[in-house]
């Protein structure tokens, strides 16, 4: 039972002090999220299609190798 209520206020602890924590926090703006994500969105398109053409040329280095 001491067990229980042991982990009941650490939890209650942690709670608080994750609440208070949240409110020291500076959400960025809604236009600062639109460009974040929009830098991400473009850096994962130009990532991967250079790594289709890395892919698509040593594949067809293996082709030419292996016959």
């Amino acid at each position: 039972m001491d067990k229980i209520k042991l982990w009941v206020n650490i939890v209650k602890v942690f709670l608080a002090d994750a609440k208070t924590e949240l409110r020291k926090v500076t959400w960025p703006t809604r236009k600062q999220t639109i460009a974040s994500t929009s830098v991400v969105i473009i850096v994962v398109f130009i990532v991967s299609v250079f790594l289709g053409i890395v892919d698509f040329a040593l594949a067809k280095m293996i082709k030419l190798v292996l016959g």
